[in-house]
């Protein structure tokens, strides 16, 4: 129990490290000012959760909330706007946030984020 225990601290410490590594990396390779307030963030279905630092499982919380977000965008705005142009409804285009970019760069191999880093 102990050494799962260990493990898991071991993991969880690791991952913490890398995340902010990561951040850190992100922010010099976009021209961020070091000392600046300004920090990188995922629009969640709930909006920003504003901490002084983000953790890493803060992170993978945003990310499933804007998952959610864009399950629920294709569903509610994409598909019935495009339901309604084949069946010639007449309607109003309605705009909304879809943060898909973001999500695509997240969700590509860790190669890569790593080559455009490093």
């Amino acid at each position: 129990m102990a050494q799962q225990l260990a493990e898991m601290v071991w993991r969880k410490t690791i991952y913490s490290r890398l995340f902010d590594w990561l951040v850190d990396k992100i922010n010099v390779s976009i021209g961020q000012d070091p000392s600046s307030k300004c920090l990188i963030g995922v629009l969640g279905i709930y909006g920003f959760e504003s901490f002084k630092t983000n953790s890493f499982e803060q992170f993978c919380i945003n990310y499933t909330n804007e998952k959610l977000q864009q399950h629920f965008n294709k569903h509610v705005f994409k598909s019935e706007q495009e339901e309604y142009t084949r069946e010639e409804i007449d309607w109003s285009y309605i705009e909304f946030v879809d943060n898909k970019d973001v999500l695509d760069v997240i969700e590509q191999k860790a190669t890569y984020i790593a080559r455009k880093l490093l």
